[in-house]
């Protein structure tokens, strides 16, 4: 979702296979030249381009590749039809707000059969944004936590609480994000992320006021680096990001705090607008074939649904980590982030101006 992903681009990029790929050139078969093309638009750094590659020698379909930075970049670019991208891959409270104004097309699951190796578990999160799961199919996943230095951090973290502990002044990092600081805040009183109550959203806001003398920086992309680093004590981190930053510093630990937190998904819809709607159905289901799925989670470390593609992962520290693949008793309190609607979206933007501004 609106993540940080691991080395983003800066920019907005559109290229077509022979661009992504290492030089694939046209090879002149007729089949290929008529099996027609499918526009994608996805994440920057959110798919191994050797499975671009793959997808368009095994099925002669050229691939249009755009990429994106944020929902909020994405959303009008598709509303406005200026392009009319074939597949695109939004998080989950902008699937509902695309479902609500009425811009995406039901999928023809006939044409994505490989939809059976995705987890039950991943669907029926995906229906809390699209009930009966007709819009979309799952493709990256993960949770928000804390992320925590062992040797600068007393015992094992359990709760939210820690951010507000006086003894980590200047050693805490908050995401720079109104859904997600407000999302910590509004979890840790015992409400809802996805609350309507201006009462509770008040609350929440004045305890965000009440810990800013405590916090370091409310940064995305640094926590990483900064924890890496041993240049803070916590941070409030995403999965993927964490799975990272162990790899460079064996003494950071994450953790998704008892109160609960938030499960984010990314899936893939197509536009209702789109001009190769089968084409697109048969990009989504090469993309869930295990050995692809399994390609694409080494490369953006974000935790993958694909069930088939997790028995595959050949490193056991990985397959069995909990960071990726956190057992459902550790989210249980977990919820996805909801579209609550503009007048909602303004007033949670309006209560975070207060404490960027306090």
């Amino acid at each position: 979702m609106k993540k940080v992903l691991l080395f983003a681009l800066t920019g907005v990029m559109v290229f077509s296979l022979t661009g992504c790929g290492g030089g694939k050139k046209d090879s002149g078969n007729d089949k290929e030249a008529s099996a027609g093309e499918v526009v994608v638009y996805n994440w920057g750094e959110y798919m191994d381009p050797d499975v671009l590659d793959e997808f368009e020698e095994e099925t002669g379909i050229k691939v249009v590749y755009d990429e994106f930075e944020t929902n909020e970049i994405m959303y009008p670019k598709v509303e406005a039809g200026a392009v009319s991208y074939d597949v695109v891959c939004p998080s989950d409270y902008m699937i509902q707000k695309m479902i609500e104004n009425d811009l995406l097309a039901e999928l023809n699951f006939d044409n994505i059969p490989n939809i059976k190796n995705i987890d039950e578990e991943y669907m029926k999160w995906s229906e809390e944004f699209d009930p009966g799961n007709k819009y979309s199919v799952p493709y990256c996943w993960g949770t928000v936590g804390i992320l925590y230095n062992k040797t600068m951090v007393d015992g094992p973290v359990t709760s939210w609480d820690i951010l507000w502990d006086e003894k980590y002044k200047d050693n805490i990092l908050m995401q720079d994000s109104v859904r997600d600081a407000l999302g910590v805040a509004l979890k840790r009183l015992g409400y809802s992320l996805n609350s309507t109550s201006e009462d509770e959203i008040a609350e929440a806001t004045q305890t965000l006021i009440d810990q800013k003398p405590l916090v370091q920086a409310y940064v995305i992309d640094q926590v990483r680096d900064k924890m890496i680093g041993d240049e803070a004590a916590i941070g409030v981190i995403y999965s993927g990001e964490a799975i990272y930053t162990q790899r460079e510093n064996e003494n950071l630990e994450y953790v998704i705090p008892d109160e609960g937190s938030n499960v984010w998904l990314d899936n893939w819809v197509i536009p209702k607008n789109a001009k190769n709607k089968e084409n697109a159905e048969k990009f989504i289901n090469f993309l869930c074939k295990p050995e692809i799925a399994l390609k694409n989670f080494d490369y953006i470390t974000y935790s993958t649904p694909n069930k088939a593609a997790r028995e595959l992962i050949e490193d056991e520290e990985i397959r069995n980590s909990t960071i990726a693949f956190p057992t459902s008793d550790m989210t249980k309190n977990c919820e996805t982030f909801q579209y609550l609607g503009d007048d909602i979206d303004n007033m949670y933007t309006e209560y975070w101006n207060k404490v960027k501004s306090s």
